[in-house]
């Protein structure tokens, strides 16, 4: 099983980018997918959340109003969509899920470490 991340590059402050997470091997399915970064010299904090049984979306207080967690059953993706895009969102963007069900309210206001699979990040720089 794997989770893949991609779509990050640069953007002026005020911008907008979407990252992609598209999850494969999951024989029954993932659990749920969960967003976080993490900045040079920072420790790594959760972004956003999405729950696969009923498609509930949690988020960081920082990025509330910002971002916004979506999926695409029919791809197995999951997208974080961007928006208002300030310096200090400038960061490395992981996606992460588990073989067991986790509660996104929990794990959105962590830095992840009980989630087993993890893909390899993308990397976001707002700057102009």
């Amino acid at each position: 099983v794997q989770l893949q991340a991609s779509g990050g590059g640069l953007v002026q402050p005020g911008g907008s980018l979407r990252v992609s997470c598209q999850a494969s091997g999951f024989r029954h399915g993932y659990k749920g997918i969960a967003w976080f970064r993490q900045a040079p010299g920072k420790e790594r904090e959760g972004v956003a959340c999405i729950e696969t049984s009923d498609g509930r979306t949690f988020y960081a207080d920082s990025v509330k109003g910002r971002f916004a967690v979506s999926r695409d059953d029919a791809k197995n993706t999951v997208y974080l969509q961007m928006n208002n895009l300030k310096p200090e969102d400038t960061a490395r963007y992981f996606c992460a899920t588990d073989n067991s069900p986790f509660p996104c309210v929990v794990v959105v206001n962590s830095a992840g470490a009980g989630l087993d699979i993890w893909g390899k990040g993308t990397q976001v720089t707002v700057s102009s």
